[in-house]
């Protein structure tokens, strides 16, 4: 009985014997195997049936797995696509966040740290990482860039960036060394109890997590910047109500890691209880 028409996935080796098929579309590397129906990387490929849209358009055989040069070329190309995936526009807004870092440092610290014109290059860089920040991680999941290198990346230049303008705050006397101690301290406290409660489940972002984000990037702006006047006092009340968001957000996911620990050891309890009964 002819097999139906497969199509190819990035691999596009589809498995299996059987009879003969109809036409297949490959994928990436066009790869069919004879069979009527497609595994789950990829298409059905008759005897004496045509591939479409496929790179190399293999045919396949009769039954069985394809030969070993087919194989090889099918993981060489799903290997390729996977490293060419790690240089996506996400990735490499990281990456221009993890090298503003050192740039910001000097530019901060520049003439003894007090210029007004550093500290507004300064301001500048700082803002630019702000704001590649917001997008690194939009980018990545709306169209499917997220590597296991943006996983780690991201959030180590998100901390890496706001904990050198603080250090830098403080250490030119701009900013109390407890604000950085409460704002450092919680950054760092709550993605240690992320990892420690990763086996029960995450702990999503809260909108309360992502105003306190916002909050700390502007306060910190605004230091950042030679301000005076009222612009000065300004600033003392936006950093007041950052470091309110910081305390008040950082005991909500204590909150919400102690329920999900609980939740998960009930079910676990459950679900051990059920199998030896």
């Amino acid at each position: 009985m002819p097999g139906a028409a497969g199509v190819g996935a990035v691999s596009g080796a589809g498995e299996g014997s059987g009879a003969p098929g109809g036409p297949g579309a490959a994928g990436v590397s066009g790869v069919g195997e004879g069979s009527g129906a497609a595994a789950a990387s990829g298409a059905a490929r008759a005897p004496g049936g045509s591939g479409d849209g496929g790179v190399s358009g293999g045919t396949g055989g009769s039954g069985g797995s394809g030969s070993p040069g087919t194989a090889r070329g099918g993981k060489i190309a799903a290997a390729a696509v996977n490293q060419a995936s790690v240089w996506n526009v996400a990735n490499l807004l990281t990456m221009l966040r993890l090298l503003l870092v050192p740039g910001f440092v000097a530019l901060m610290l520049a003439d003894g740290g007090y210029d007004p014109a550093w500290r507004s290059l300064a301001w500048a860089a700082f803002a630019i990482a702000m704001i590649t920040d917001l997008f690194d991680g939009h980018l990545a999941r709306t169209y499917n860039l997220v590597t296991d290198f943006g996983k780690i990346a991201d959030p180590i230049a998100d901390k890496a960036i706001m904990g050198a303008a603080l250090i830098c705050l403080s250490g030119l006397g701009d900013l109390p060394w407890w604000v950085t101690a409460v704002i450092l301290g919680r950054e760092l406290g709550i993605t240690l109890l992320r990892f420690l409660v990763i086996r029960y489940g995450v702990i999503p972002a809260s909108r309360g997590g992502k105003l306190k984000t916002l909050t700390q990037g502007v306060a910190v702006g605004m230091y950042v910047l030679a301000l005076t006047g009222w612009l000065a006092t300004l600033r003392f009340w936006v950093m007041a109500v950052a470091v309110v968001l910081t305390v008040v957000t950082g005991l909500d996911y204590v909150k919400q890691a102690i329920v999900l620990r609980r939740r998960g050891i009930a079910e676990r309890r459950a679900a051990l209880e059920e199998s030896q009964g």
